[in-house]
């Protein structure tokens, strides 16, 4: 099993902490731990939710609600809880 380390909110850092505070899940109060993966680099956080915020946009030929029902279907058939 892979084991990789990332930073709690505790610890962050002001650069980081200004990142984790806009991605705070509103029913646990916390970052998703896949997000905190990049926690030792704030840099790649930033872009990862950069590219995540730019996939998931309304488009003309795709609206958000679309896009996360694909997401959502793609995690199941992964059987990912994220």
């Amino acid at each position: 099993m892979a084991w990789i380390r990332y930073i709690e909110e505790s610890e962050a850092e002001p650069v980081l902490d200004r990142l984790y505070r806009q991605i705070l899940e509103p029913e646990s109060g916390g970052v998703d731990h896949i997000l905190k993966i990049h926690g030792p680099d704030p840099a790649a956080l930033r872009a990862h939710l950069q590219l995540y915020r730019s996939v998931m946009q309304e488009t003309d030929s795709l609206p958000r609600a679309e896009r996360e029902m694909i997401a959502y279907t793609v995690s199941r058939v992964n059987e990912c809880h994220y």
